[in-house]
């Protein structure tokens, strides 16, 4: 099981900086098993290797995408997992679930390594929310947590949408945010649904998610 836990370091640089860098890791000696190293809201934050089920979760999305480009040669956007976000307006460092980018970023990475993408390379971000780190994928709860989000950054950086996928039984569903509002770090919710509804997924993706098969995490 995953605790959360808080310590003190002395780093001898920024959090934020040490992660462009890709120094941040190795001076916290995280191991390479999928463990991941984010910096939100100018702080570190350590995260467990994701479990299969977050992992299935993600193929569906990602699915959906690969098959409309299988219906459509034209179709502009490509998911992809896990790549660094560096949000350098705000010094955070992110490594979303997924994100949605134009072929323009995929034609960029095939020609010639690209080690992180920032916010206006990406049409949105995914997270699939997990009893570790969940609060830091939500937007922040007024009276409860006043530390910045990763829902807050997304906006900041301007990034178009943001889909919140929260298997949290307690709040169980998806969530479709847009509008952002970067001064503010906000964005608008343009769709809810429950597990077991279809995600429509307006333009310009015009995208259709089942979630018949999507269960909250197990308490």
């Amino acid at each position: 099981m995953a605790v959360e836990a808080t310590g003190h370091w002395t780093l001898p640089d920024s959090p934020y900086a040490m992660w462009v860098r890709g120094e941040l890791e190795q001076y916290l000696r995280i191991p390479d098993d999928g463990t991941r190293v984010e910096v939100i809201g100018g702080e570190f934050v350590v995260s467990p290797a994701p479990a299969v089920t977050h992992a299935v979760f993600l193929s569906h999305i990602e699915r959906r995408f690969t098959l409309a480009l299988g219906s459509d040669p034209a179709f502009p956007w490509r998911a992809l997992q896990t790549v660094n976000l560096d949000l350098v307006e705000i010094g955070d460092g992110y490594i979303p679930d997924l994100v949605i980018v134009g072929t323009e970023v995929e034609e960029r990475a095939l020609n010639g390594d690209l080690s992180r993408l920032h916010p206006d390379d990406i049409g949105m971000a995914v997270e699939v929310t997990s009893p570790s780190n969940a609060r830091y994928d939500r937007r922040p709860m007024f009276g409860r947590q006043i530390r910045s989000t990763k829902w807050n950054g997304y906006a900041r950086g301007g990034v178009p949408y943001y889909l919140l996928v929260d298997r949290d039984p307690r709040q169980s569903g998806v969530t479709l945010f847009g509008e952002p509002n970067r001064g503010e770090g906000t964005y608008e919710v343009l769709g809810e649904w429950k597990f077991g509804e279809t995600v429509r997924l307006p333009e310009p993706f015009d995208v259709e998610i089942a979630t018949d098969a999507w269960k909250p995490w197990s308490v």
